[in-house]
């Protein structure tokens, strides 16, 4: 089985590699390196089995030849993070829509199933927990642009229902529910890494607003698995699912649980939202996923403890530091 993984030099795309390798299929990863990252690919470049391109899923000429050669496509690219979002909405936006639309066109074309990658973030500011897939959804403004990650990942999702019914495109959309781990930059807003850095390096914990915020942390080697076996269940095909773990914790717990373990000697700090993200930014309360879906498709269970994904996080910053990040 060969494999194609946008964004594949990414945070989870790299990860994904690495375990569909382990599995002996072959894989062939697409990525322009705007938030992915070499180092995070280059163990696996002499393997007989892997195959890279450096460029953007919009290059249609490139992207169809390496279409062509494949079997499954798994579609990460995407701009992710909640500072890129707020910092940059055109390339947000942009990005998503664009490269999603080229990567089904070009599926439905040569007949490949896709997985889309989509996140929690499109349920919105629900606060009718736990998420499930037929959940309503609820955005604030469009003068939010908090909201605009959420939209254009509603709208990818739209794109892949519409491929699957009217063009029967198989493939399966999962939500991603904050996916942890080793490689993840905290250079866009992802919580433990960026208190795992700031506590390494004897800063203070940033708690952005009250910090009685709740969210669900999954460790990313829980996750790619998962990805793998949806692909293969036919009775995911055409579905949305949730990929995530239910055990909710508050960022105030969660910075004091970095700080204990990391740097007991740094503070906590909280910082209003408006200072760091900008007047007009909005958060959610709690995030939980319903997992009833993807346990019933392919028996899913999240094995890894926060505690580990912390102490994963902290070994590789502690050993694979990159001041860049």
């Amino acid at each position: 089985m060969r494999n194609l993984i946008t964004g594949g030099a990414g945070f989870i795309g790299s990860h994904l590699a690495d375990y569909l390798l382990k599995e002996g299929e072959e894989v062939v990863i697409l990525d322009d390196l705007s938030t992915g990252s070499f180092d995070n690919i280059k163990h696996l470049v002499d393997n007989k089995r892997f195959r890279y391109y450096i460029g953007k899923v919009e290059d249609g000429r490139l992207f169809e030849g390496i279409v062509d050669s494949v079997d499954r496509i798994y579609h990460l690219a995407a701009a992710v993070g909640v500072q890129l979002i707020v910092e940059d909405p055109v390339r947000t936006i942009e990005n998503n829509i664009n490269s999603t639309q080229v990567v089904l066109e070009h599926a439905v074309t040569y007949g490949k199933p896709v997985l889309v990658a989509s996140t929690s973030e499109v349920y919105g500011r629900s606060d009718k927990l736990p998420f499930s897939e037929e959940s309503e959804v609820v955005y604030g403004p469009t003068s939010r642009f908090r909201w605009s990650y959420a939209i254009s990942k509603a709208v990818d999702e739209f794109l892949f229902l519409a491929y699957n019914r009217q063009k029967g495109l198989p493939g399966v959309i999962v939500r991603l529910f904050n996916t942890v781990g080793p490689r993840q930059t905290g250079r866009y807003g992802m919580v433990i890494p960026r208190f795992v850095k700031q506590a390494l390096t004897g800063e203070p914990i940033t708690v952005y607003g009250s910090g009685e915020q709740t969210r669900c942390f999954t460790h990313v080697l829980d996750v790619v698995p998962a990805l793998r076996n949806l692909m293969k269940t036919k009775k995911a095909q055409g579905l949305v699912v949730n990929i995530g773990n239910d055990e909710e914790i508050t960022i105030n717990d969660l910075a004091e649980k970095i700080q204990k373990r990391v740097n007991p000697k740094v503070e906590i700090v909280r910082l209003p939202y408006e200072k760091v993200l900008g007047k007009n930014f909005e958060d959610m309360d709690a995030r939980r996923p319903d997992l009833t879906r993807i346990r019933q498709l392919i028996g899913y269970h999240a094995t890894k403890t926060l505690d580990t994904i912390i102490e994963d996080v902290y070994n590789y910053y502690r050993e694979e530091w990159k001041p860049e990040i």
